[in-house]
């Protein structure tokens, strides 16, 4: 979960981003889950386990569909056409399918003719088919590769990356209490990606910004998606690990800010580790 999900209100979260982040709370479940639709794909590619991958694919999507339909995630045709795709590829040994799980008959081999008339034919249709299958493959691992270390857990982190609670926060020379209705006071500021800066109001709503971070200057530069003419710069000064001053301008009005640094581990939905046996249920 991102360090914006951490303090976000959970009852502001779409049903996509509670199944987002849950399961991006699970690195081992994530896993096994990805691992999972790899293993139906590439079973997939060879014809003598090309019926066995297609039960894999199966089981995999119909999960998956599930979880569309009912967390509202975008890619619900897409998840149901590969299980349409997966019922066309068991379709041919149906009988059979259904003899092993439902009947104490024996199975009788496949009785599929080859696809070529020829043995060379059929052979370098094999080869075509296993070296696309592959390909595909090793594209997706190259794309997911990428993937981890642009937007994932292996991106660059900035040099002040952290959630940060402001401590003290002045405008134009005015001290602002930390008060809920005081929608102009910052309550923390969120530094999870290079190019973008979160800050948390006192309701706990979010303003996002894009943004870059010059170290050798100690320059924080903002801007707004939605509007190409907005731009402002804020300095910093890291004065301990823990601590961090902030000072720039914002629509028309100066500001100081003195932050203080959060403990990512205090959340436990990320420091909570594996228990084998719990003695009593941990709900939180």
């Amino acid at each position: 979960p991102s360090l914006t999900a951490l303090v976000e209100p959970f009852g502001n979260f779409s049903p996509m981003r509670v199944l987002w982040w849950s399961i991006g709370a699970s690195p081992a479940y994530e896993i096994f889950a990805g691992s999972t639709e790899i293993l139906g794909g590439m079973l997939v590619i060879f014809p003598r386990t090309t019926t066995l991958g297609a039960l894999v694919c199966l089981a995999d999507m119909i999960q998956v569909f599930t979880l569309n339909m009912t967390y509202d995630v975008p890619v619900k045709l897409y998840s149901f056409h590969l299980i349409l795709f997966s019922l066309f590829l068991l379709a041919a040994g149906s009988r059979r399918i259904i003899s092993f799980f439902f009947s104490d008959r024996a199975i009788r081999p496949s009785a599929q003719p080859p696809l070529f008339r020829t043995v060379h034919a059929n052979r370098i249709a094999f080869i075509l088919q296993v070296t696309f299958g592959l390909y595909l493959a090793v594209m997706q691992l190259h794309g997911g590769i990428k993937v981890w270390y642009t937007r994932g857990g292996g991106r660059p982190k900035p040099s002040i990356y952290g959630i940060w609670d402001v401590a003290q926060m002045t405008i134009d020379g005015q001290i602002r209490s930390p008060l809920l209705t005081d929608y102009d006071r910052w309550r923390r500021v969120i530094f999870d990606f290079t190019t973008s800066t979160s800050f948390q109001r006192m309701d706990e709503s979010l303003a996002n910004f894009g943004s870059s971070i010059d170290d050798e200057s100690k320059t924080l530069t903002l801007a707004k998606d939605n509007d190409k003419n907005w731009k402002t710069n804020f300095t910093f000064d890291r004065t301990a690990r823990d601590r961090l001053v902030l000072d720039g301008a914002m629509d028309g009005h100066r500001i100081h800010m003195e932050l203080e640094l959060v403990d990512r581990n205090q959340f436990s939905l990320v420091n909570r580790p594996f228990h084998w046996i719990n003695e009593y249920p941990f709900e939180r």
